[in-house]
């Protein structure tokens, strides 16, 4: 079968630079799905994308689908002469062309034909058509007087495979070889003679980039080059070179500069305004301090840069001169002054405004700061301050400096420090991996926010639901979970989560609601332990305890994970569960109170196995109550030979009922030993 290269290439006005990757992928992917259910083989995929254009290449595409065995089975060959006459007739064949199969329930008359493969262009523009159709486009538009609908109006489409252009009309467009250069350095079309020269021929002649990744690399590239020359560092977003790379098709950076005295505003502002606004990349020093330029990348070569520098220094010297003014402004009155407005905002509809919300936030976290033995008025203060930067000027026009702009104002007004810094804190852990509040002001605010939220959520009966979360309650129980864990806070969450929910008045799911609450907070463990490398048993034998202290519950887990590493845990693991199944059978001959009597004991097995147990409880015992968990499982594993040997030599259920109890007793002194970690008979799911 002979193989050619495919190329196809739709040209439009300027994508959505933030979908453009999205698009680029779903119209090469529902083409290589397209062939793979028709049976085509193929070579490699490249994918291309720049702002007016999205293309792919497909090597060694098989130029027809295979040949295939057709079958078709009829009638019996009991059924009557006319019934199989007429199934010949509609396999165009005589009777006597049939073959005969058995079944096994019958012979029956079969006709076979070798089908022959379609022509890979004749399937190909409907497979195109498909691709198009199945875009994830949210919103399509029309133009002109045109009824065909599209991300953006369309202007050309190329389709070769091999040297051939396959015939094809979509969008209105006919299917051509010519491709276009960059609007302004090469507003012409280019003739393209075979697919695998599409990328050099329009960089070379097109000034246009067309593999995005190539594209990408090269403007970072760029960008650091352009820091490096003013002696700084360039801060590279990653979705913002993203967003950069898919707005330019001949990237060009230039340094631009602005007046020092803009510094005097946080970093942080200044760096929003000129990432979000105008996609420039911003430098700092060897300090990590802002420096006054940004970088911006051009979609052209100047003949004259300067002038191109000085229309964008032109352009962000207002958009700073407004942060400035913000900042200014919001600075003449105190942060807490602002806590009235928050009366006249709601949070949650039933929930109550933000100022009742910072009132519940403060209560928990005071609590939470007398717990840990640190400074409760502290906490308190932070947050009824936690919401007030909310309305300020700053955060009003650029909301993702909430909790900064909150840092920055508390500062200024002679907060203490941590006060301060609980409002830029009170948010972390932000996203998964994010760092976490330093102070331990910051840990009680961001708990105590996080606390309110599920309980009042989970109490107004809207928790999460499938895959649907749009108050972020998944994320906020695992920021909790993270804070207690990571900074290794012994706290009970349940106590915690019983306290918050009494901050609210009224609630109409309030019974049990702490429970409800903890028991979605601990099954965030699960996802976490397995990023981890931690098996589900390991999660389910520590669960089936339930701690409510999370620092606690991830001790445990750690240990039993490092326990079912050792050779001795999958025999204790299989003996733990066929104790429990002992025990839960036979819990009215079991006397807990009574314990074992060592006068009852009778064969050396038993004998032994008491002896291990009473030493092993005695060894233990300072690792139980130091939460020493990891060492004190890895001492009970010694207990596996004397396991084996009592299961092996003595019959539990024996005739005697004081000889059968006492065994027993001995049996549940033995998984209560296991049970001060874990329930380790889930490793042996």
């Amino acid at each position: 079968m002979s193989q050619l290269d495919l190329l196809v290439e739709l040209g439009t006005e300027e994508l959505p630079p933030k979908a453009l990757t999205t698009l680029r992928d779903a119209f090469a992917g529902s083409v290589i799905e397209g062939l793979a259910a028709a049976g085509v083989p193929h070579g490699e995929v490249k994918t291309y994308a720049a702002p007016r254009r999205l293309a792919f290449i497909i090597k060694d595409l098989a130029t027809a689908q295979p040949d295939r065995q057709v079958e078709r089975r009829g009638p019996a060959t009991s059924a009557p002469e006319k019934a199989v006459d007429g199934f010949a007739r509609s396999c165009g064949v005589t009777i006597s062309e049939l073959e005969q199969v058995d079944t096994g329930k019958g012979i029956y008359y079969v006709y076979k034909s070798l089908e022959q493969g379609k022509a890979t262009a004749s399937i190909l523009p409907e497979l195109l058509q498909q691709s198009i159709d199945k875009l994830p486009i949210p919103k399509r538009m029309r133009w002109g007087a045109s009824r065909v609908e599209f991300v953006r109006p369309v202007h050309w489409l190329v389709m070769l495979l091999g040297n051939e252009v396959v015939d094809c009309d979509v969008l209105g467009l006919k299917s051509g070889r010519e491709t276009r250069g960059h609007r302004f350095h090469y507003n012409h079309r280019i003739s393209l003679n075979s697919p695998l020269e599409y990328a050099s021929v329009l960089q070379e002649t097109g000034y246009v980039m067309a593999d995005f990744e190539a594209r990408r690399e090269h403007i970072r590239a760029q960008v650091l080059a352009e820091a490096a020359k003013v002696g700084g560092t360039a801060k590279i977003d990653a979705d913002l070179l993203d967003e950069v790379t898919a707005l330019n098709e001949w990237p060009v950076a230039l340094t631009g500069r602005f007046e020092e005295h803009f510094l005097q505003v946080p970093a942080q502002a200044l760096i929003s305004t000129m990432e979000s606004n105008q996609k420039y990349f911003t430098v700092t020093d060897a300090q990590g301090k802002l420096l006054p330029c940004f970088i911006t990348i051009a979609n052209l070569e100047s003949k004259d840069p300067a002038q191109v520098i000085a229309g964008n220094e032109k352009v962000v010297r207002p958009r700073l001169a407004d942060a400035a003014f913000f900042f200014d402004t919001d600075k003449k009155q105190p942060l807490a002054s602002h806590q009235e407005r928050l009366k006249n905002i709601v949070f949650q509809k039933d929930l109550g405004s933000l100022y009742q919300k910072a009132e519940r936030v403060a209560a928990v976290a005071s609590t939470i700061a007398s717990q840990l033995g640190h400074n409760s008025e502290w906490a308190a203060r932070a947050a009824m301050l936690s919401k007030c930067d909310l309305v300020t000027n700053m955060v009003l026009e650029f909301p993702e400096l909430q909790g900064l702009m909150g840092y920055h104002y508390a500062t200024h007004d002679g907060e203490a420090e941590e006060v301060a810094k609980a409002q830029d804190e009170q948010y972390m852990p932000r996203f998964a991996g994010d760092q976490l509040p330093a102070t331990l002001t910051g840990a009680a605010v961001s708990l105590a926010d996080r606390l309110d939220t599920l309980t009042g959520l989970f109490g107004i009966n809207q928790p999460p639901t499938g895959s649907k979360d749009p108050f972020a309650l998944r994320r906020s129980a695992l920021g909790v979970l993270r804070i207690l864990v990571e900074k290794e806070l012994d706290l009970d969450l349940l106590e915690l989560l019983q306290q918050a929910a009494t901050q609210h008045p009224s609630l109409p799911a309030a019974e049990g609601l702490a429970d409800k609450v903890l028991d979605f907070m601990l099954e965030r463990f699960r996802a976490w332990f397995e990023d981890e490398g931690m098996s589900a048993e390991v999660y389910q034998a520590v669960l089936a305890l339930r701690p409510t202290r999370p620092l606690d519950f991830s001790r445990r887990a750690r240990a039993v994970a490092a326990f079912s590493q050792l050779a001795e845990a999958e025999a204790l693991a299989a003996a733990n569960k066929r104790v429990s199944n002992l025990l839960s059978k036979n819990a009215d001959a079991l006397n807990t109170e009574q314990g074992v009597q060592e006068s009852l004991l009778q064969d050396d097995a038993e004998k032994a196995l008491y002896a291990a147990v009473q030493q092993l409880t005695a060894e233990t015992a300072p690792l139980f109550a130091s939460a020493s968990y990891t060492e004190a499982l890895t001492a009970l594993a010694a207990l596996r030979a004397p396991v084996d040997t009592f299961f092996d030599d003595v019959m539990v259920m024996c005739d005697d009922l004081a000889v059968r109890s006492n065994r027993l007793a001995l049996l549940n002194s033995l998984r209560s030993l296991f049970l001060q970690v874990a329930d380790i008979s889930h490793l042996n799911a």
